[in-house]
């Protein structure tokens, strides 16, 4: 007759699970291999038949024409311009849309007083704005930074209600049984626990701006890329305009890389939880 310690189940030692980890030099590879495609097709079509030779440069092409414009054309200073206009549109947009999106969504009220308007809002198309933002405030830098402060609310308002609106009632009752009330369970529970949504929100922001920047420079600029743009498309310069696409294109680029620096040192836990 087996003994009633023979019938016990024997359990194993649980395993850890960590996340796979790649090494850097097949991950950078992997990460090249779109760009580098993209580049050899560029190439291939540029030299190909099918696009008449001055309508698209090789991007060796690309590279010297951004240096002549280097040389020439003071380049530097209107990448600064335009950057300053960019990033101001984006502190004014998304730091009002992350004030209010706040508000709709730890309060009730909150949410009754803005969503509705602002939804109403957001389908209007912020490049339909341009004519009565030029009627209202001329054709100096306000309208300009306004425009891009219209194109990049409305993300970073959406994402911070919806992501704060989210939180689990649960964690949050349970962090009020520990007595933290008000601004302290914002500050540590509801901020922190609604921070991905928050960085969506700022990652879209980031790529509206510099959407909504090609807009705004078309008011009569004086200088930035979008004058340079014109300058160049006035005067036929397909290379000039070419470039002048690619370097938005840099810029847009550069706003991604800034959002996954800032979840990386934001969100170091996310390693831990994700799938992947």
């Amino acid at each position: 007759m087996p003994t009633e310690r023979s019938t016990l189940p024997v359990l194993e030692t649980p395993r850890v699970i960590e996340p796979k980890q790649r090494s850097r030099s097949w991950s950078l590879a992997t990460t090249l291999v779109l760009p580098l495609s993209l580049l050899i097709g560029w190439t291939l079509l540029a030299k190909s038949s099918l696009v008449p030779p001055l309508a698209l440069p090789t991007p060796w092409g690309t590279l010297l024409e951004l240096k002549a414009m280097y040389l020439h054309q003071d380049l530097v200073f209107n990448i600064g311009v335009s950057l300053t206009r960019a990033s101001l549109g984006l502190l004014l947009g998304a730091g009002i849309g992350f004030i209010i999106g706040l508000i709709a969504g730890l309060s009730t009220v909150g949410e009754e007083l803005f969503d509705s308007t602002l939804q109403m809002l957001r389908a209007v198309p912020f490049i339909a704005l341009v004519p009565l933002f030029i009627l209202w405030f001329g054709i100096g830098e306000t309208p300009k930074i306004l425009v891009i402060a219209l194109a990049s609310y409305f993300p970073m308002y959406l994402n911070t209600a919806r992501g704060v609106r989210n939180v689990d009632r649960k964690v949050v009752e349970s962090a009020k049984s520990f007595g933290l009330r008000g601004l302290s369970l914002v500050r540590r529970v509801l901020l922190p626990l609604a921070l991905p949504q928050i960085m969506t929100g700022l990652s879209l922001s980031m790529m509206f701006s510099v959407l909504a920047l090609v807009a705004a420079e078309q008011i009569s600029s004086q200088n930035g890329i979008g004058y340079l743009l014109i300058q160049s498309q006035s005067f036929q310069r397909n290379y000039e305009v070419f470039a002048c696409v690619v370097l938005y294109a840099l810029m847009g680029l550069c706003a991604s890389a800034i959002v996954k620096l800032l979840e990386h040192f934001l969100l170091p836990w996310r390693k831990g939880v994700a799938v992947r």
